[in-house]
């Protein structure tokens, strides 16, 4: 009996002493696995006379239950301990403020094409949109741009591998598809991107354009400098801005101009424009003798350079958040 009453107690004082789960299982097996201590008494009681087995048996039963229940015990202890601690190291401080969910923002160059096409449609232009794989007639011939006509070498084209069919240079095609399927007046903006073999701080490879398109009896070219204009003051909304139209060439319009502009120092060149050529009518059967029209091009990529001080065009398309979150 002084022998069982000591083991009991040595196999308490292990439990309690043991600090983690797998050390417990350890200690459990010695005293309750199948070659345990209290397993071995129980195989021994077959050498005691018949009389002492049951009360010796019923002793180390319930040693056997003592330790269980001790056993069950330290085990959720170590779990409690276990569990704590690992709150303790995930704790939430709820004084915090929260952290909430990331929010997306609209690139600033699709910033500056929405508020480009919603002045545009204040003052009646419609919006006309175009594919960006052109052919060579639509992106080149029925601009007034014949094969080997010099203004093409202004054009550094992407070409497809058929020879037939590019990457559009500009959106100007899209007035020449509109034309064909609508009769005067017309009146559209033509946004979308083009592409050119060219790459540096004020020009990309792929860039965006947004040209204009006004045809009827009475268009003039008062008009088209009354349009582009009025666009330039309220895109900026500076009242110290100044337009100025240089003459220039273009082979899809006659007379042609460049477009400048200035908030008081200097002159920067925005755009181009002019009166639609005839040999352009001729293409989409419109007669030229009974209406006339202005086109422009602007560069929505520039205009956001300028409208957010932004000096180097690449920055827009690098993809660099920390650049692009200071305009949401």
């Amino acid at each position: 009996m002084q022998n069982l009453d000591a083991i009991l107690q040595e196999a308490l004082a292990q439990f309690k002493r043991t600090e983690d789960a797998a050390t417990l299982e350890q200690v459990k097996s010695h005293y309750l696995g199948k070659s345990g201590v209290l397993t071995g008494l129980l195989k021994g009681l077959g050498k005691l006379p018949a009389k002492q087995r049951p009360a010796e048996g019923q002793r180390i039963n319930q040693a056997k239950e003592t330790l269980e229940a001790a056993l069950e015990d330290r085990r959720n202890a170590l779990k409690a301990r276990k569990l704590e601690a690992q709150l303790a190291q995930d704790a939430l401080d709820v004084t915090l403020p929260g952290r909430g969910l990331g929010v997306g923002g609209l690139h600033p160059v699709t910033r500056t094409l929405e508020r480009i096409e919603t002045l545009f449609k204040s003052m009646g232009f419609m919006i006309a949109e175009g594919p960006e794989i052109e052919t060579d007639y639509y992106n080149f011939t029925a601009l007034n741009q014949p094969e080997n006509h010099p203004a093409r070498s202004m054009h550094d084209t992407f070409y497809l591998d058929d020879g037939k069919h590019l990457l559009r240079t500009h959106t100007s095609p899209i007035q020449i598809r509109y034309m064909e399927k609508h009769k005067p007046p017309l009146k559209i903006i033509a946004p979308g991107r083009v592409y050119r073999v060219d790459l540096d701080a004020t020009h990309s490879p792929m860039f965006h354009q947004i040209e204009g398109l006004w045809v009827d009896e009475q268009v003039s070219f008062s008009d088209l400098k009354g349009v582009v204009s009025e666009f330039l003051l309220r895109f900026f909304e500076r009242e110290d801005l100044k337009v100025r139209f240089r003459p220039s060439f273009f082979p899809f319009t006659e007379p042609s101009a460049e477009v400048d502009m200035s908030f008081g120092e200097g002159w920067l060149e925005v755009g181009g424009c002019g009166m639609v050529h005839p040999n352009v009518f001729k293409y989409v059967n419109i007669d030229s003798e009974k209406y006339q029209g202005f086109a422009f091009g602007l560069g929505p990529d520039r205009l956001a350079m300028l409208r957010y001080g932004v000096k180097d065009l690449r920055l827009f398309f690098e993809n660099d958040l920390r650049f692009l979150r200071q305009f949401n």
